[in-house]
């Protein structure tokens, strides 16, 4: 029989164990590089903070232990539960400076020594080393360092202990690069221009999900959040038609769209394309299921008082649990945050609908990240665990010869394509509805007329007798009698 998989050691990281695939490997050596201020510190002490007491200690070999303390306390990390092993220049026990020696065989109070001394006597399960680069401004040579640190690991991890060591990184500066070969894994932080980001290249007996992952630091330390794997996802559902609530739109789509399914509705500003896809959340919460709205273009109060315009009941349904409208500052997310969001939404709050609105608005979170992978990891994700997609998709222009559906080459992802555009008719600009795709079934080729009323939205009969309705300028055809 295989042996049973080690007790993995949880880190107490937000979303990061899910990264490490459940957490580290106990009794190894782990090495989290990145330059200052990247959160190699804050990361450790989640890892102290979250194990046993006593048998979390910190070894701090730059910073105080009173300034360790001061700066924890400031970002909402209690350290009470930490044991700290200062060993800071300037710090003294009996009257004798630690000092790094020629070589660490050498009896006396050296830093080798009495990091040893002290994890025999008190045996620590979890141990932070910050940071061994101060160690490596004592050695004489890359190979003596190399050689200090290798005894070092294996006597701590023979210990039974769990260590993780930091490693101060400058721009070009590999000067620790023999750390990455000592060590069982490989944690590297960075600041980048789309913001923080964590990457995991090395760990040794597991795996891990690779590539880099978007994380933020405030109160309460660090919050990883998991990069979007959508086949790692999804559960089992029937893909059946929904009801609109609007006959005539029904009618269009040969009875509804379907159930965990992308749509993408079509059009320019003012159109209606919010506002449908809030009716066909009214109807979804008359079946008693739960949608979310995630609005990049506007607030809360614009959008529940144009609702009320047209009769859709938006604040009741959310009083009763049946509709959440989150508007999204898009700056303050990245991809990778917003998924998570979005994963919470589904999987703990049982979510079957979401609109996002609309793509241009997304598309400022992604901040240089590529738009079509990311709203295609998102919407499979989406779509694995049978939520109904609802994409808004502003065109650029009002009217015009050309009739583009999008202009991030979404369409190919869409399984129904619901187009909604002006036409001026007599002097008056109308509005009309069609559509374009329905992978699941068939629908009518034709195009109605759409209104926004006070008693609600109207999908007129077929317009008849019309050509040139998409360039947005109609003319009457040879039988005008059949003009809606």
């Amino acid at each position: 029989m295989p042996p049973m998989a080690e007790k993995r050691i949880r880190t107490g990281i937000l979303g990061f164990d899910e990264i490490l695939r459940g957490g580290l490997v106990p009794r190894r050596t782990y090495l989290i590089r990145g330059g200052p201020g990247s959160g190699k510190t804050t990361l450790g002490l989640h890892f102290l903070i979250n194990g046993p007491h006593p048998g979390s200690l910190f070894i701090t070999l730059g910073e105080s232990e009173q300034q360790l303390r001061d700066n924890a306390k400031r970002s909402g990390l209690a350290m009470e539960s930490v044991d700290v092993l200062d060993l800071s220049p300037g710090q003294e026990e009996s009257g004798d400076t630690y000092t790094l020696l020629t070589s660490w065989d050498v009896e006396g109070n050296s830093l080798h020594d009495s990091i040893l001394d002290y994890v025999q006597k008190h045996q620590p399960k979890r141990i932070l080393i910050d940071s061994l680069s101060q160690m490596r401004y004592l050695s004489a040579d890359t190979f003596l360092f190399r050689k200090q640190v290798m005894s070092l690991l294996r006597k701590l991890t023979a210990e039974g202990a769990t260590v993780l060591f930091t490693s101060e990184q400058g721009p070009g500066d590999d000067s620790d690069d023999s750390l990455l070969f000592l060590s069982d894994g490989v944690i590297t932080l960075e600041q980048t221009d789309s913001g923080r980001q964590c990457q995991v290249t090395k760990l040794r007996g597991s795996a891990f999900a690779s590539g880099p992952h978007d994380f933020s630091m405030g109160d309460g330390g660090i919050t990883m959040y998991p990069r979007l794997v959508p086949s790692h996802h999804g559960r089992q559902v029937e893909h059946t038609p929904l009801s609109s609530g609007l006959p005539e739109f029904d009618a269009l789509t040969h009875g509804g769209l379907e159930r965990g399914t992308i749509t993408l509705l079509s059009g320019p500003t003012g159109v209606g394309k919010t506002t449908l896809g809030a009716q066909l959340m009214s109807e979804a919460a008359k079946r008693h299921e739960r949608s979310v709205i995630y609005s990049f273009d506007e607030g809360a109060s614009t959008f529940f008082a144009r609702c009320r315009q047209v009769g859709l009941p938006v604040e009741e349904m959310i009083a009763a649990g049946h509709l959440s409208f989150e508007s999204v500052e898009p700056l303050h997310y990245s991809p990778d945050s917003f998924a998570t969001r979005a994963r919470i939404e589904i999987e703990e709050h049982g979510t079957t609908m979401v609109m996002i609105d609309s793509l241009s608005g997304y598309q400022q979170s992604v901040r240089g990240d590529d738009l079509q992978q990311r709203v295609h990891a998102l919407c499979r994700y989406l779509v694995n665990m049978g939520v109904t997609v609802l994409l808004v998709n502003e065109v650029f222009s009002i009217t015009g010869q050309q009739a583009k559906v999008t202009e991030y080459g979404l369409s190919y992802l869409a399984d129904n394509i619901v187009m909604l555009r002006y036409l001026e008719l007599d002097s008056e600009l109308r509005k009309s509805i069609g559509v374009l795709k329905k992978r699941a079934g068939s629908f009518e080729k034709t195009l109605r007329e759409f209104d926004m009323t006070p008693e609600g939205l109207k999908v007129g009969q077929p317009l008849h007798g019309l050509r040139g309705i998409l360039g947005g300028v109609p003319e009457v055809t040879t039988n005008p009698g059949n003009v809606t």
